[in-house]
């Protein structure tokens, strides 16, 4: 017979557990607040739960948000040792009139034929915007702008940003220079990530060079509590947008938002998705990675039970009210015929909630069990017409 055991969301509320890698998304976004962004997208990267998402994957001009890519290609750089900080890049004639001062564009004021350290490079990019800054990176990396572009939109696709096109190392404008707001997303989340040591870098608020101090466009550093990254941009086809991450206790959101109509009105749309996403969502681990989840009946097996227990971590986003009606079944057929081997899967974890696409996790056998002699078998089967299962 099949045996099925169900656990409510409050009944589990007491375990205590890490994050793990079976985790639980929303089925599709779950909206629940509306944007004035033309493009929003909001993330709880620990467990790729899309929180909302209002025409996240449709194709848009980043602006200064594609230079995010551009530090992540710097990074990559730094961390396999083929770049250090203290090294030193020099500014092209090209890299000073494309990107400089001239053009009317955010700007680090990099004097041409000079030298510049590659950590001022960072700060440059990120805290300036420097397109003059993410030239000379361009041009030092890969010999030109224009093969560093391929780069970036290669790398990209190898990250998961399928919808996303390079063109250059700035976010100028150009029509074959394009992203989502999710793909923004997967990219933060890799940066914050991959680069934990280099991270920092996004939350500073102001950096001088040349004796020009210049401050960090992100508004969410100087109000939201918790904000530490990550990049606005703004041309007038893409309007104004910004990618904005910060935490509170252990857990981060990531919310990109692009086509709002002034500085003023995405850095308050971000922090209203973040207040939002905080305030109703919650992620809760469930079972660790070993956890026995039942103890189950064995049939004509050299042991009377078999702990059935959970290969990987289950760790769970949703609201705090779809949590109140949260079940957990195991399912598997009882009592469980021997032999059975270590690894072996007897059940079924499954979980279930409103809105929620219901989830299954395997439950495998802890150990070996041997099946009964011949004598034992036919002992256990004339207890089993006399007592019943439980005799």
């Amino acid at each position: 017979m099949q045996n099925i055991k169900t656990t409510t969301g409050t009944a589990i509320a007491a375990i205590a557990l890490i994050a793990g890698a079976l985790v639980i998304p929303a089925n599709g976004a779950a909206q629940g607040i509306e944007t004035q962004a033309r493009e929003a997208i909001l993330l709880d990267p620990q467990t790729d739960t899309v929180l909302l998402d209002k025409n996240g994957d449709v194709s848009m001009p980043p602006a200064s948000m594609s230079k995010m890519m551009t530090i992540y290609m710097l990074f990559e750089s730094l961390k396999d040792g083929r770049v250090s900080l203290e090294d030193k890049f020099r500014v092209s004639e090209n890299a000073w009139r494309t990107g400089g001062a001239k053009s009317g564009s955010s700007t680090m004021f990099l004097p041409p034929n000079s030298e510049v350290k590659v950590e001022d490079l960072i700060r440059g990019i990120i805290v300036q915007s420097g397109n003059d800054a993410c030239i000379v990176v361009a041009e030092n990396l890969a010999g030109s702008e224009e093969a560093f572009a391929k780069r970036m939109t290669e790398r990209a696709r190898e990250l998961g940003m399928m919808n996303s096109t390079f063109a250059n190392a700035t976010g100028w404008p150009h029509p074959d220079h394009r992203t989502t707001a999710h793909d923004l997303a997967i990219l933060a989340e890799r940066t914050i990530n991959d680069f934990p040591e280099y991270f920092h870098y996004y939350a500073e608020r102001e950096f001088t060079y040349n004796d020009i101090r210049q401050a960090n466009r992100n508004p969410l550093l100087y109000g939201y509590a918790g904000a530490d990254g990550m990049k606005t941009g703004h041309t007038e086809e893409a309007g104004y947008g910004l990618t904005g991450t910060a935490t509170q206790g252990e857990r981060r959101l990531i919310a990109v938002v692009n086509g709002l109509d002034s500085n003023r009105a995405r850095g308050a749309e971000v922090a209203r998705l973040l207040d939002w996403g905080f305030r109703e969502f919650g992620n809760y681990a469930l079972f660790k990675s070993g956890d026995t989840v039942e103890i189950a009946p064995v049939w004509l097996g050299t042991a009377p039970t078999v702990e059935m227990k959970i290969t990987r971590d289950v760790y769970i986003t949703m609201t705090r009210k779809a949590r109140r009606n949260m079940k957990v079944t195991v399912r598997y057929a009882s009592p469980i015929p021997a032999p059975i081997a270590a690894g072996q899967q007897i059940g079924t974890l499954t979980v279930e909630a409103p809105g929620f696409e219901t989830i299954e996790a395997p439950l495998t056998a802890a150990a070996d069990i041997g099946q009964l002699g011949m004598f034992g078998r036919l002992g256990a089967a004339l207890e089993f017409l006399l007592w019943g299962e439980s005799g």
